[in-house]
């Protein structure tokens, strides 16, 4: 899956705890011109992202996977912060985001976006 269900983004801020959230993006590129569709969106989002005090706090190439079931090796693993998840909200409701997220959607095979919280100071299950 590469685009938000629908209610996936009321879902999200009807369970915030508060604060800032972290999305978990875990890519998988077309394999003709996936990855270079992509950066176009990387390369268009920036401005729109600014405006909404998006940090990325990782970027990294997938490697060979571990401990994992078929198909479970990403090409991208990527951490995004957000100060809140109404500014996650705000932003890809933003006209302008969504005149290039298409490139996103064009870009990806499948992928998964899923918001974290910190964990520190909690009990680890």
């Amino acid at each position: 899956m590469v685009e938000l269900p629908d209610g996936a983004v009321e879902t999200l801020l009807a369970e915030d705890p508060g604060g800032p959230v972290v999305m978990l993006n875990l890519l998988r590129f077309r394999p003709e011109g996936g990855r270079e569709t992509y950066q176009r969106y990387v390369d268009a989002v920036g401005a729109v992202s600014a405006r909404y005090g998006v940090e990325i706090v990782y970027l990294g190439e997938g490697g060979r996977a571990l401990a994992a079931e078929d198909g479970q090796a990403w090409d991208t693993v990527l951490l995004v912060r957000y100060p809140s998840r109404e500014h996650f909200a705000a932003m890809i409701r933003d006209p302008a985001y969504r005149e290039i997220e298409h490139l996103r959607v064009e870009g990806l095979a499948e992928a998964v976006l899923q918001p974290t919280v910190p964990a520190i100071g909690r009990e680890v299950a």
